[in-house]
């Protein structure tokens, strides 16, 4: 240690032991001057290495002793003029930063408020505000390389900007005015304008300086809401000082350069909405937009297509800075081609705000007003294109306010594109809205005379576009109808004509039918036409059939689209046609598609419409994996087999006139009349010997069966099978049934029994009768399905329990029991009796038995007597319809 240093160091520890045990007032004066002669501004300062040796090293150390230390009883022993000169001297004539960064320390730390020592540190820190010590701190650090401290750079910049919060959170209802944010944050924006002022200076010196650590404060201000104050200060006078002066310019985009992206977009938005034309923004930014990809993006998507809340004034700043220099023109044409794809999709015209929609109209019209005549020709087809998609769109809108923006935006922008041609024109009511969506066709006074070439290119109101009516008003004469007298009743009279034969015409269709299986699922999920649905939902089917190949890869996602699709436009056969592709499809690909369909009746978020569909489409599928198959090897039901299925399901029902609208043709009639009164005396084989083959649905029938028992208990957030969906849990049980009859003569029907008796005695004493119904029949299908010789060796202990259970059927109808009260219509009955005999015969293979009629009369009848009744459980006549 030298002996300067040793000086400093031994003349400040003498004067913190002084001025922290002495009582005395001349001793404390004389240890504050000593101190004092460190800042230098006294008639005896110490030397300048000295000097810096006590501002580097021992000045904040120095300044928190005396933060510390601030009580009444020291302070009691100066006067007011000498605190002032000798006290607050100290934080107000040494390095700025240590200054204010002690005092704010000391604020913060306080533990009571409010407290003297805590009064005593906020009124030198307003004293250090209102004598611009502020300035002299920016001032310090600019002067400084460019971060050359971050560690100091990050505490100063949190520091300075919550100044007011701390001041609020100590002082209370004591707070001073200047630290209100409505007071602070303007005082900071001055501050900062005499900073720049500095900078401007030095640069015009010849001297180094950095705007970095002013760009870092000024975006760090704005994202936390206040740049509005520092704004309003700042803006005006950069906006005044950038007329006539490069070197301002080249200060002002070298401050917005340097601020990071994550505060770049509310500097923007904040100048934007400030500056008082285009012309001020193109001096404040340059070409900003063009070399920053964040300040791209909030200038040509965020300020136009995603925010809406902003005054036209920002759409004219916006895009007039756009076209104020030739190297931002092209994103002049890009913008308006972005606005009007946003402005013509029919999605955003649906689903987004009207004011945003208004919002982006006056953006197009704008821009329009900002395009030169060739700029116009070169993009005229693409403009007419996407004008053109967005017209249809808002005619099409209920909205009358909507319909009438497209009208406006549609007028001023063929009149702009094709002056000289047709151009469109609609009728509407003119309003305040009206009238200034039109005005943005021309430009302000001060915009026109910056650009070249406005007389050009201005479309006023006055000159709205209007339709050639001349040839509608005046028609040639040879479309003139011709006059001849006593002619009206020759040619009136169409008695002669024949009609023409109109039964074999087809409608044509507006739009095209897709061509490959994944053009169908996007025209579901996407498309918007009507007619377009129709004709992908006709054509579904048969194509699912001829591309296997294709539909297995896209099997699951089709089926979803189809679970999930709505009648939206009320097409005629909506519900068969739907159904029918999703049988097609679970046929294809029919051990994928039924494991999620299997699955998905159990998942939540269904409606029961959606679960009843699955179980239909189950159905259906098992009975054509059931059916012989064609020399194809994928059956493909006739029109016959559609309307009337052997299974009654739930669409199958006369809301669907997709069938039911068809006329047969008079020829079939006459041979349908003449076959039936023709009487042959004997006729040759009807149809051919049907040919043994392989069940296809053998293999994938527990696929079918067996998850669908799977979760039945574990109650749903939507649905609850065994509580308050009776009706659910009896189609349920139905279903099984029905795949349990279509399961006959395979090799799995044995175990799919046993599971399927299993099941149903839980519920046999159900409350509701249509669940009792679906348990009789599938019981039924169980005796029906299952080979006769297997039901004793295999299912003797499930056929004792069902004879038990028969037979208190059989005497609940006997005694008519409350319980069976509902159940007591005759074939139920008759059912329930047969199903009791069907088990006892199987028992003890009777080819008699003996049944119980409603009359109470006991008779013996053969076996085949009842067949007829199981034969109708066979063929699904039992149902909920």
């Amino acid at each position: 240690m030298d002996s300067n240093t040793s000086n400093v160091w031994l003349v400040l520890k003498l004067a913190i032991k002084t001025l922290s045990s002495s009582r005395d007032r001349s001793e404390v004066i004389d240890a504050l001057k000593t101190i004092k002669r460190f800042l230098g501004g006294t008639e005896n300062p110490v030397p300048v290495k000295e000097r810096e040796e006590f501002a580097e090293t021992h000045f904040s150390r120095f300044l928190q002793f005396l933060a510390a230390n601030l009580n009444r009883d020291w302070l009691e022993l100066l006067t007011t003029d000498e605190q002032k000169e000798f006290l607050d001297a100290l934080f107000l004539q040494g390095p700025a930063d240590q200054a204010f960064l002690v005092l704010l320390d000391a604020i913060i730390s306080a533990s009571h408020s409010p407290s003297f020592s805590l009064m005593k540190c906020s009124c030198i820190l307003e004293m250090f505000l209102r004598h611009g010590r502020m300035i002299e701190l920016l001032w310090e650090v600019c002067q400084k390389p460019a971060k050359s401290d971050l560690l100091l750079w990050d505490m100063l910049l949190t520091k300075i900007i919550s100044v007011p919060d701390h001041l609020a959170n100590k002082l209370k209802q004591d707070n001073k005015a200047i630290f209100y944010p409505q007071n602070y944050f303007p005082l900071l924006g001055e501050a900062v304008v005499k900073v720049l002022q500095k900078i401007w200076e030095a640069l015009r010196g010849e001297k180094d300086c950095s705007v970095t650590f002013i760009s870092h404060l000024l975006g760090k201000i704005c994202i936390q809401g206040h740049g509005e104050a520092v704004l309003s200060v700042l803006v005006p006078h950069l906006a005044t000082s950038t007329q006539s002066d490069f070197i301002w310019q080249r200060i002002c985009w070298r401050l917005v350069e340097n601020i990071p992206d994550r505060w770049l977009e509310g500097v923007i938005s904040g100048l934007v909405q400030m500056v008082p034309g285009p012309e001020a923004l193109s001096q404040l930014l340059g070409n900003l937009a063009s070399k920053n990809k964040k300040a791209h993006f909030v200038l040509t998507q965020k300020l136009l297509l995603l925010q809406y809340k902003h005054k036209t004034s920002v759409l004219h700043n916006t895009l007039g800075y756009f076209a104020m220099d030739h190297s931002r023109r092209p994103l002049l044409i890009q913008v308006l081609k972005d606005l009007l794809g946003t402005w013509g999709n029919s999605s955003a015209v649906k689903h987004s705000p009207v004011e945003q929609q208004v919002y982006v109209s006056k953006a197009i019209l704008i821009s329009l007003a900002h395009l030169k005549d060739e700029e116009v020709k070169e993009h005229r087809q693409a403009l007419i294109t996407l004008v053109m998609e967005g017209v249809q769109c808002h005619l099409d809108n209920n909205i009358p306010r909507i319909r009438r923006l497209g009208m406006i935006v549609a007028e001023c922008v063929s009149s702009r594109i094709d002056p000289g041609g047709k151009q469109l024109k609609f009728q509407y009511e003119e309003d305040e809205e009206t009238k200034e969506l039109l005005s943005l066709l021309t430009l302000p006074s001060s915009q026109s005379e910056k650009v070249s070439s406005q007389d050009s290119r201005t479309v006023h109101t006055s000159t709205l576009p209007e339709i050639d009516k001349k040839e509608d008003e005046q028609p040639s004469a040879k479309h003139q109808p011709l006059k001849t007298e006593g002619s009206d009743s020759e040619l009136d009279s169409d008695d002669d004509l024949t009609p023409y034969d109109m039964s074999g015409d087809k409608e044509l269709k507006k739009s095209k039918a897709p061509a490959y299986v994944i053009d169908c699922i996007e025209a579901l999920v996407t498309s918007e036409d009507p007619d377009k649905i129709e004709a992908t939902l006709t054509i579904l089917e048969s194509m699912i059939r001829k591309n296997t190949a294709a539909v297995k890869e896209v099997s699951i996602e089709l089926a979803k689209v189809l679970i999930h699709l709505e009648d939206k436009f009320s097409i005629d056969g909506f519900l068969r046609l739907r159904q029918r592709a999703m049988v097609a499809v679970t046929v294809v690909d029919t051990i994928h598609v039924t494991q999620y369909l299997t699955t998905e009746f159990y998942a939540v978020n269904y409606s029961v419409r959606q679960r009843l569909d699955m179980l239909d489409v189950l159905v259906l599928a098992a009975q054509e994996l059931s059916q012989p198959a064609s020399p194809t090897g994928l059956q493909t039901p006739t029109d016959e087999s559609r309307t009337q299925p052997c299974i009654q399901l739930i669409c199958s029902t006369n809301t669907d006139s997709y069938t039911s609208s068809k006329t047969q043709h008079w020829r079939k009639v006459i041979e349908q009349r003449i076959e039936s009164k023709t009487r042959r005396f004997s006729k040759g084989p009807l149809r051919p010997q049907p040919v043994a083959m392989p069940s296809r649905f053998n293999s994938v029938a527990g696929y079918f069966f067996f998850p669908l028992i799977r979760n039945y208990d574990r109650p749903q957030a939507t649905f609850d099978l065994l509580g308050n969906d009776h009706f659910l849990l009896g189609r349920l049980v139905h279903t099984l049934a029905v795949l349990m009859m279509f399961a006959i003569n395979t090799t799995i029907a044995i175990q799919m029994g046993k599971v399927l008796l299993d099941f149903i005695w839980a519920l046999r004493y159900h409350s509701d009768r249509y669940v009792r119904q679906s348990i009789l029949f599938c019981v039924s299908s169980v005796l029906l399905s299952v080979p006769s010789d297997c039901l004793l060796v295999d299912m003797s202990d499930e056929l004792i329990e069902a004879r038990s259970w028969l037979t208190g059927l059989e005497r609940c109808f006997i005694c008519k029991l409350p319980v069976l009260k509902q159940d007591s219509h005759r074939f139920a009955e008759v059912l329930g009796y047969c199903l009791m005999e069907e088990v006892m015969w199987s028992c003890f293979f009777s080819q008699k038995y003996t049944a119980v009629t409603k009359t109470k009369e006991i008779r013996t009848i053969p076996r085949t007597a009842y067949s007829s009744t199981l034969e109708q459980a066979r063929n699904g006549r039992i149902s909920h319809v």
